[in-house]
């Protein structure tokens, strides 16, 4: 009895290194809130501003996204993006939405809010997250991103994104003209650097590769499809 019981025992605490080993491969991870927004939309200014807020929090990482379907009622927006378009076409598709809109945020590619709805966005950011391990460092004129294995991972694109961290653009025409409106984190480019499944990976990008007015990046680990994000991490380039 007493072989049998110092057995058990020894397979309890086995289980518990096991299970403090599959925790500590994942980390705390910031919310990430992506605003799709554009100059030319009269709605978006507050959002814009929320945004402005939310990027000095250490728990968040919020991205801009300025589409260009706006560009057509009199303003053209300079930092729109064709691409941005698309990731939100992306994020109609696999929320189920009917439309995109503007001013729209969506949480870690789960969930989508009007943009200047500042109580249900900030209930939604309440919950702490954790995620994949994910290291950023420049050197020899690359960026370097260094994922540690993470247990039972989905399959997931990691996303390297160049933004601009703050400016300020006076508003010509349409239906912002003569407002003055200062804008923060707004995506200058982004890609794959490829697929992830869990393992310990690296992956490298040019520096001299990125838009040239960017200021930071971020590596996003999303499900593949544009699903959940399941890891983020940023790094200052200047």
């Amino acid at each position: 009895m007493r072989s049998l019981r110092k057995s058990l025992n020894n397979l309890s605490m086995i289980g518990a290194l096991l299970c403090c080993a599959a925790a500590a491969n994942a980390q705390s991870r910031p919310a990430v809130v992506e605003l799709f927004t554009s100059e030319g939309c009269s709605s978006c200014p507050p959002a814009e501003a929320y945004v402005g807020e939310l990027s000095q929090r250490r728990d968040v990482l919020a991205l801009t996204f300025h589409v260009d379907y706006w560009d057509d009622l009199g303003w053209r927006d300079r930092f729109g993006l064709p691409d941005a378009v698309e990731r939100q076409r992306g994020y109609a598709k696999t929320l189920r939405l009917s439309s995109v809109y503007t001013p729209q945020v969506v949480i870690d590619g789960q969930a989508d809010y009007v943009g200047s709805d500042r109580a249900a966005i900030g209930r939604a950011l309440a919950p702490p997250r954790k995620g994949a391990s994910i290291a950023l460092s420049v050197r020899d004129g690359e960026i370097f991103v260094d994922l540690s294995a993470l247990e039972k991972a989905a399959p997931s694109d990691v996303v390297l994104v160049s933004y601009l961290r703050t400016a300020t653009s006076p508003i010509g025409r349409g239906e912002n003209a003569g407002r003055t409106i200062t804008e923060f984190n707004i995506v200058r480019s982004f890609r794959s650097l490829g697929r992830w499944d869990g393992q310990t990976q690296q992956y490298r990008w040019r520096l001299d590769a990125l838009a040239p007015d960017a200021t930071d990046v971020a590596v996003l680990v999303q499900s593949v499809g544009q699903a959940s994000i399941i890891g983020a991490a940023t790094l200052a380039l200047r």
